[in-house]
């Protein structure tokens, strides 16, 4: 699902309208009724509705919204606050035809007190905030930022027309006085505010109605990020043929682990069996070689030489190229470290392996301020790392990865021509070409040790299983967030460990291939 800035929804609009020769009347009718719909779907008790309306189109789809509220037989309070403004254009129009329609409609001036109706609006059921839709450009100031601040203190479900008033549709933060909203129905595809926090603390649930515009013009209106939805990610999944075997599935070579840090190994392993994976080896150092065979039941090792300080020896480079001969993919770093001689190995390791790669953790540390090398290989590589390590890969700070994450991982991808994954709150998933993908699913349970050494098996399972990077790493995202989403609801977030998360992927897995 394409996520837009305000600007390309209005030039979805234009586009519809001019070059489609669709009425932009027809475009507010069609927002209305999305949103009778969805009050009758959402409030279904809620017979009384006061309708808070804005001089421009946003307050054009309030008042038509009024009038098939009226015609189902919803009580209405509906208030027109212009502030001096004369209302022009499409709201005038549907102005025109609830005045005509014989509805009460109250005229808040300037200087009016707003007393009144918003002690009407606390008499009924739910309050409707149409005041300023996704293009407002500035902070609310004066009346408007008095009206949201009190609509804000009633006890009613509020439910704002396309974005709450006092957010800007194409930023995610917040410019000052705003509605708070526990339903947000949005138009066409949802916007930026609607997804990154704090703009998104303040949006509730989210719905998106259809103006009835040609769909090919939200595909390609302008703009690189798309939201994650598990219905289109379903239709990836490939079916098991009935007569298969573990050959099918593909071979995951896992390179992991230390003396202190086999849990990594172990977590990567077992994640890359519960992907679904034919068949899994884990080559770790040899030091932890039994640790990580009692830890991983269902996969194989191989060890690894190791130096006098527990280090990998470079001739190890050597090792993992035989080894991989008959293996569909190699997932690299967990648990690794970070001694110059092991980041040498790792650096060998990448470059010259001509299997698709899954770089997390002291994998991506070992390219660090290098990323550009990663270019040079031929076969798919995803990257997962966490905002410290995608900061050292491209010679920045986490500070500033975190002020714009979606920029820092569209920047990383094409640069490294990789696919990368920056895990966190709403995970990002970027393609070599910079489309960045956010995924909905997760919660901070997940944030424990251990949680992104089950993503690196997990989207090295998929991979291997014939996925391509840019599918694997989303169904690999989703599905990881979906089991510690399905793992908090059972035993609550604060008890959510990684191993937690093996558990319940059979069941994200379920969940997603019935949507």
């Amino acid at each position: 699902m394409r996520i837009l800035s305000a600007e390309s929804m209005r030039e979805v609009d234009r586009k519809a309208i001019d070059e489609f020769g669709i009425p932009s009347l027809v475009l507010m009718e069609n927002a209305a009724l999305g949103l009778a719909d969805a009050i009758a779907e959402t409030y279904p008790q809620a017979r009384g509705v006061a309708i808070f309306c804005g001089p421009g189109n946003n307050g054009g789809d309030g008042l038509a919204l009024a009038r098939h509220l009226a015609v189902r037989g919803y009580h209405l309070e509906l208030c027109l606050v212009a502030g001096g403004r004369e209302v022009a254009g499409d709201a005038a129009v549907q102005l025109n035809i609830c005045q005509n329609q014989g509805l009460s409609i109250r005229d808040v001036g300037p200087k009016d007190s707003l007393h009144n109706p918003v002690e009407a609006a606390r008499e009924l059921d739910l309050v409707v905030d149409a005041l300023f839709g996704v293009g407002l450009s500035r902070p609310l100031d004066g009346q408007y930022a008095e009206l949201v601040e009190a609509l804000n203190r009633l006890t009613l479900p509020s439910l704002a027309v396309d974005l709450p008033s006092g957010l800007n549709g194409s930023r995610w933060d917040i410019p000052g006085p705003h509605i708070e909203a526990d339903l947000t129905v949005t138009f066409g595809a949802p916007k930026v505010a609607h997804i990154f926090a704090p703009a998104a603390d303040a949006v509730g649930r989210v719905a998106v109605a259809d103006l009835g515009a040609p769909t090919e013009l939200i595909a390609t209106a302008e703009g690189n990020l798309h939201l994650m939805v598990g219905e289109e990610l379903a239709t990836h999944l490939m079916p098991r043929p009935v007569v298969s075997h573990k050959g099918d599935y593909g071979h995951v070579l896992v390179v992991a682990g230390a003396l202190g840090k086999a849990g990594a190994a172990i977590l990567a392993a077992r994640s890359a069996v519960r992907s679904g994976a034919g068949l899994v080896t884990a080559a770790v150092p040899e030091d932890v070689v039994q640790t990580v065979d009692l830890g991983s039941i269902e996969s194989m090792t191989f060890p690894l030489s190791q130096t006098r300080t527990g280090a990998l020896q470079e001739e190890n480079a050597r090792t993992v190229r035989n080894l991989s001969i008959d293996k569909n993919v190699l997932a690299v770093g967990p648990g690794l470290g970070r001694d110059p001689s092991t980041e040498e190995t790792i650096r060998s390791i990448v470059l010259d392996s001509n299997l698709p790669v899954i770089l997390d953790a002291d994998g991506v540390n070992a390219f660090a301020g290098n990323g550009r090398q990663l270019k040079k290989r031929e076969a798919e590589t995803i990257l997962t790392p966490h905002p410290g390590e995608l900061a050292r890969l491209m010679a920045t700070t986490s500070t500033e990865v975190q002020a714009d994450r979606v920029g820092a991982v569209e920047k990383a991808a094409r640069e490294t021509g990789t696919c990368v994954v920056l895990k966190g709150h709403q995970s990002l998933v970027a393609s070599p070409e910079g489309e960045v993908f956010v995924n909905p699913t997760g919660n901070p349970g997940m944030a424990s040790g251990g949680t992104g050494d089950v993503l690196t098996g997990l989207i090295a399972g998929l991979a291997g299983q014939g996925y391509e990077a840019l599918v694997a790493a989303q169904l690999g995202v989703y599905l990881h967030g979906s089991a510690g989403d399905l793992a908090a609801e059972k035993i609550g977030q604060s008890a959510v460990s990684a191993s937690d998360l093996l558990e319940y992927l059979p069941a994200a897995y379920d969940l997603l291939a019935r949507e």
